[in-house]
């Protein structure tokens, strides 16, 4: 075969396939592999006691172990703090857009919603108890609570910071309050109300297991405060382990609602 008809053989043969590595998707996979390797490695060297810092391995064992009140007591958990959140994201939307609406109320309102912000939740929960027993309630209450602020302050911040510039020209041009609101204010706010989900469904966890620590029979919290009373030490890190699954799947759950439904607002940060 001369060089001309190597050269054409060659040029008609498909390029071989690059296999290219996603490291993004992978990263949190690897780093979190890392973290137990290494959380595993230090334990074992030094010894130190499952009272104190169980290694992955045990923790492990103990969700296992356990598998049957773990699994109960996470849906008990996720219950309460989807109700809770799902209470606050109407009730902070509707709250949102009140106070966003007019400057006087935002002026006025919006000092009481910071004080309010300020009171510890954990020191509701008592007085909760009062009102509505010791149950479920309380949590929901808790878990409403909690996430219940972020979500107020980013509706109304979002309707509350339209350019001025942006209102006259369209007085200007005809348009009432209500015709703002709609098609520009609303509209600019979704941005952050999406954007306060993602941070209101991790505090609304929080709620929910102090709820449950100090005035529940069931739930992740009431489950980890009897393990420690027990000193089961692994049993009350595998409760911490299921929060932070939960936790985890409901934040990427609101990053994809977020994604869908203000993906015009992220398109630069999105195509990088």
């Amino acid at each position: 075969m001369t060089n001309i008809e190597s050269a054409t053989a060659n040029a008609t043969l498909p390029p071989p396939k690059s296999f290219n590595i996603n490291w993004l998707v992978l990263a949190p996979w690897l780093y979190t592999i890392a973290l137990f390797v290494v959380w595993e490695i230090v334990v074992r060297s030094m010894g130190i006691s499952q009272t104190i810092l169980p290694a992955p391995s045990r923790i492990a064992e103990a969700i296992v172990q356990y598998w049957s009140p773990i699994w109960k007591n996470s849906l008990q958990t996720l219950y309460t703090t989807v109700l809770g959140f799902l209470i606050a994201v109407i009730a902070g939307l509707g709250l949102g857009l009140f106070i966003g609406w007019s400057k006087a109320i935002y002026a006025g309102l919006y000092p009481i919603m910071i004080g309010f912000n300020a009171i510890p939740k954990v020191a509701l929960v008592p007085i909760l108890v009062i009102w509505f027993g010791i149950g479920t309630v309380p949590a929901v209450l808790t878990a409403f609570l909690i996430s219940f602020f972020p979500i107020v302050v980013n509706v109304a911040t979002g309707l509350a910071t339209i350019e001025p510039e942006t209102e006259d020209v369209l007085r200007a041009l005809g348009a009432k309050k209500l015709d703002i609101m709609l098609k520009v204010g609303i509209p600019r706010s979704m941005p952050y109300f999406f954007g306060s989900l993602k941070i209101a469904i991790t505090l609304a966890f929080v709620g929910s297991v102090v709820s449950e620590t100090v005035a529940s029979n069931s739930g992740l919290g009431n489950m980890m405060s009897s393990a420690q009373s027990q000193f089961n030490v692994p049993l009350v890190f595998a409760g911490l382990m299921m929060l932070a699954v939960e936790g985890i799947a409901m934040y990427a759950l609101m990053a994809w609602i977020e994604r869908r439904m203000t993906g015009w607002a992220h398109r630069s940060t999105m195509s990088n």
